[in-house]
């Protein structure tokens, strides 16, 4: 084994997914002339929770996730969040519309395809929920054009699968957005990096596994590295600037030891997954939506059941789940020691408080992982009631580490979000969390940017590329109902995706 003094790079990008993707797009983008070095300790992009059969692909925009709007104890509708998630799937659109009038990034139909996305549920409460939800909806612009229903009829058009055999003695009730999608986060990361691998000062080393990494003893404000290359054994020394760790479940333990004060009693709590899929082509061709319905009392969000049409590697699937699971692992790809490694002295606390207030989840979790093949039949079943289970085989889905934080009146406290850790002086920038990520991954770069480069950010250059990239930039699309219509039908032209014109 060797080691050896690499390049030094202006910045370094730990993880070849989404974000990290999104990221580099931007810097070079924004400063064509810097120096990016990504690491990746797979030998592949898109490997992990960025991978088609690892991600839920939906395209989240809030139209069909009900866990994005809860109930409040008065009974009215809490729209802010899905308001918000909507927003920014609007922003990912734009921005990867200019990737593709740029011509940095060719055929968006292999990323990006129309699909609509629904909401549906059986029983009076649900009922009367869904349409709560749905008129709480019509009052945002960024709702404009979906559809409710609790006519049979018209759902069965909507959802012919889903209702097929149904009792018809129950109340059901659903919502249709014509203009949802489906992406394939898999392939829009692999076609940012093949980009990248092209660019000047950009290298990628795939394999690469970062084992170290501190300030540098020298005074500066530079990031030290030990890398291990782990198909040679050949360790190397790399520095940098501005460093971003975007390595899904793997950033808890890059953020340990990166050592910051803002990283302190940050834990994580892993939550597997499992799909049913369908090897049925007949039932797969009956199916051409997404349909979402009500998690379990204590369910995590990326567990939202839902019957879901995917296109994956050009073809046309059908999926069921996903059913949640608990493994110590916080990579579908890492080890089981990953949990136990994970706990320091300023994260314990939290972590055992965490536990102690979600002992529904521990329930939930239980139940799921002791599911036999006949309880995931009949979970199907009731959405697709007259599902045969040789239609179906069991698949593993990813692995993601949910956020558990310091919080002053539990302790610690269990979030079903992303957040987003960085430094005091901007060079170090860490992202935690799953659901909804991917969807938003451009609005969470950018915010970001604003924490890490606050100097560059806001003079006339940034400024006018960031409008270039985002036309929306700095506005509030839910606001500006007239710019929204101007944006949503321009990116949706150019991705190729339906427009609300086009199906009126």
């Amino acid at each position: 084994m060797s080691t050896n003094i690499q390049q030094e790079p202006e910045v370094v990008l730990i993880g070849a997914g989404i974000m990290s993707a999104t990221l580099g797009m931007f810097l070079k983008e924004l400063m064509p002339t810097v120096k990016i070095t990504i690491y990746e300790r797979l030998d592949m992009a898109a490997a992990e929770s960025s991978d088609a059969w690892n991600n839920a692909g939906t395209g989240h925009s809030a139209f069909c996730e009900l866990n994005y709007t809860p109930q409040k104890p008065d009974g009215s509708i809490d729209a802010s969040k899905a308001v918000k998630i909507a927003e920014w799937f609007e922003v990912s659109k734009q921005f990867w519309a200019h990737l593709v009038e740029r011509g940095l990034i060719n055929n968006p139909q292999d990323f990006v395809r129309s699909i609509p996305h629904m909401s549906f549920v059986w029983g009076e409460e649900n009922v009367d929920y869904l349409k709560k939800r749905y008129e709480a909806l019509q009052q945002y612009p960024l709702f404009k054009g979906m559809e409710f229903s609790e006519d049979p009829k018209t759902i069965t058009e909507w959802m012919p699968l889903v209702m097929k055999g149904r009792d018809g003695n129950t109340p059901i009730a659903a919502t249709n957005m014509p203009i949802g999608t489906d992406v394939n986060f898999g392939e829009l990361t692999r076609d940012m990096f093949a980009w990248l691998a092209e660019q000047p000062n950009v290298t990628i080393h795939f394999g690469h596994e970062i084992t170290s990494m501190r300030r540098s003893l020298s005074g500066s404000n530079k990031w030290k590295f030990k890398i291990k290359d782990l198909k040679t054994g050949d360790k190397t020394r790399a520095y940098a600037d501005f460093v971003f760790i975007g390595a899904g479940g793997g950033s808890l333990h890059l953020l340990e030891k990166a050592d910051i004060p803002e990283g302190k009693g940050f834990g994580g709590f892993p939550v597997s997954g499992q799909w049913l899929k369908c090897i049925n082509e007949e039932v797969i061709e009956k199916h051409n939506a997404k349909v979402y319905g009500k998690a379990s009392v204590g369910a995590p969000p990326m567990s939202v059941p839902h019957v879901d049409t995917r296109m994956i590697n050009g073809k046309k699937e059908l999926l069921f789940g996903p059913y949640a699971g608990f493994s110590t692992k916080f990579l579908k790809q890492g080890s089981y020691m990953d949990l136990i490694t994970s706990i320091r002295a300023n994260n314990i606390g939290p972590m055992l408080a965490a536990g102690y207030h979600n002992i529904p989840l521990t329930k939930y979790l239980i139940q799921q992982v002791t599911q036999s093949k006949e309880d995931r039949l009949d979970a199907l079943r009731e959405y697709i009631p007259d599902a045969k289970m040789q239609d179906w085989v069991l698949e593993a889905a990813g692995q993601r580490v949910q956020v558990i934080k310091k919080d002053e009146e539990e302790g610690g406290k269990l979030e079903f979000g992303t957040e987003v850790i960085n430094s005091a002086d901007g060079t170090l920038a860490v992202l935690l969390g799953a659901s909804p990520g991917a969807s938003t991954a451009v609005s969470i770069m950018v915010d970001m940017l604003a924490r890490c480069f606050p100097n560059k950010i806001n003079t006339p250059e940034w400024q006018e590329k960031l409008k270039a990239m985002i036309p929306s930039y700095g506005i509030e699309l839910n606001t500006n109902p007239e710019l929204l219509a101007k944006v949503r039908e321009h990116s949706s032209k150019v991705l190729g995706l339906t427009t609300l014109e086009a199906k009126a």
